[in-house]
């Protein structure tokens, strides 16, 4: 379901410059001849997601010979349609997505985990706040996610359920990120919300909300989800990764090169290499968003040995579509390119 949510001018933006860094002639099915490969991203300017444009501007798609196209949708549930359609090779979002497109017939794995936590904040605006101290708190109330059916929307059920909240008994609003997602906190369209930063970093500096439930960190996702979630990543279409390995491979190779270069280095130098119009609240606020997320995303790529258990049981706590269906995760990520990539 298309969320009615518009771009955040940064996303708009992105979107813009990026079209004409390759040709758009290729469909999702024939893509990656000659190197060229589309990439949708479940929203490029946030933080979650920085990896991809990272990648793009360390120069690392090129030094593997790739022409990559990065594109941009607010929420994840897009991007996946957009994967489904063929309209692009990969999707740069939430792994979830994977367990969920299986169970519906489409076989989708990821090839490179980005993410080991969410990344994801619940935040209470400062209006609500008095009545909204805890999930079991979102009983009437209408929380905003970025799109329905999207990762946000899955995590927030998730801590309704867990609490013992119906998900008939709260409204999820599809809002999408940034200043949309504000304005609708601002102006009381919604209460509370699932997002990210920097989104989150505005929120709390223009002492419009607060945060409620924080899941940037590995203790943080143990905390609200029982363990490790793996969250971002890039996935693709079985099908397409197993007839095109070496331009999988060259992907593989240029993210793990980005998480490496992270790893060793400060908040401040991933902000001077990012695009200066994602730093809608100035640099300073976005290098500290950066900081406050940067413990989620993994070193090398790979998949924590536990963490596709936790996405299983979080989804089937609330997914009907999931709850009495066999899901075989071993299809639903692979490590065959990124280990490589690390020898």
């Amino acid at each position: 379901m298309r969320s009615s949510a518009k771009f955040s001018a940064a996303a708009v933006a992105a979107a813009l410059a990026l079209t004409t860094l390759t040709a758009c002639g290729d469909s999702g099915a024939s893509g990656g001849k000659d190197g060229k490969v589309k990439i949708m991203v479940g929203g490029l300017d946030k933080v979650i997601y920085l990896p991809a444009m990272l990648t793009q501007r360390l120069g690392y798609f090129k030094e593997e010979g790739l022409d990559v196209q990065l594109l941009t949708e607010p929420a994840g549930v897009q991007a996946t349609t957009s994967l489904v359609a063929g309209d692009v090779q990969g999707v740069v979002g939430f792994y979830d997505h994977t367990l969920d497109l299986q169970v519906k017939g489409k076989q989708v794995e990821s090839v490179v985990q980005l993410a080991q936590a969410p990344g994801e904040v619940e935040v209470v605006s400062n209006k609500a706040a008095d009545e909204v101290k805890s999930p079991k708190d979102f009983k009437g109330k209408k929380l905003g996610v970025t799109g329905l059916g999207s990762s946000t929307d899955f995590l927030t059920k998730y801590l309704a359920v867990d609490s013992g909240v119906k998900t008939s008994e709260f409204t999820p609003v599809a809002v999408g990120a940034g200043q949309t997602f504000i304005s609708a906190l601002k102006q009381g369209s919604i209460q509370g919300g699932m997002t990210t930063d920097p989104t989150v970093a505005q929120i709390v500096d223009q002492k419009i909300g607060k945060v409620l439930i924080d899941m940037r960190t590995p203790e943080g996702s143990r905390k609200a989800l029982g363990g490790l979630y793996p969250s971002s990543s890039l996935y693709m279409n079985t099908d397409w990764v197993n007839g095109h390995k070496e331009t999988v491979q060259k992907l593989a190779n240029a993210f793990v090169k980005t998480l490496t270069w992270m790893s060793a280095h400060s908040a401040e130098d991933i902000t001077a290499k990012m695009p200066g119009d994602y730093a809608q609240g100035g640099a300073k606020l976005y290098t500290e968003s950066i900081k406050s997320t940067l413990p989620m995303f993994t070193k090398d790529g790979v998949m924590p040995a536990d963490g596709p258990a936790t996405v299983e049981r979080v989804l089937k706590a609330f997914n009907p579509n999931l709850k009495n269906a066999t899901v075989d995760l071993e299809k639903t990520y692979t490590t065959e390119f990124v280990k490589k990539a690390a020898r």
